[in-house]
C-alpha cells in the first residue's frame, strides 16, 4: 500500500504507512528510532494513551505502528 521515503542518517529507507495484522489496521508513526530502548519508551507511552502497538525492526532501525479502537461515539445535535 502507501509506501513513505524517509532520510535516516544520510541514505533512504523505504518505509510502509500502513501494515495490517488480521483485520486491524496500523498507521506508522512516522519517526523512524535508532535504538530498541528509544522505540520502547515511545511504544510505552502510546500503550498508555490507550493504543495498540506493534514494532518492527527494518535496516537496523525501529519503526512503531499504532492503532486505537474507539470506544465511545458522541454526536452533537438534535
Amino acid at each position: 500500500m502507501g509506501q513513505a521515503r524517509t532520510v535516516c542518517e544520510a541514505y533512504i529507507m523505504e518505509v510502509e504507512n500502513i501494515r495490517y495484522e488480521g483485520n486491524s489496521k496500523f498507521m506508522w508513526d512516522g519517526e523512524v528510532y535508532d535504538s530498541h530502548n528509544d522505540a520502547d519508551d515511545k511504544k510505552k507511552e502510546y500503550e498508555g494513551n490507550e493504543f495498540e502497538v506493534r514494532m518492527f525492526e527494518q535496516e537496523g532501525k525501529h519503526l512503531l505502528y499504532t492503532r486505537r479502537v474507539v470506544k465511545e461515539v458522541i454526536l452533537d445535535g438534535p
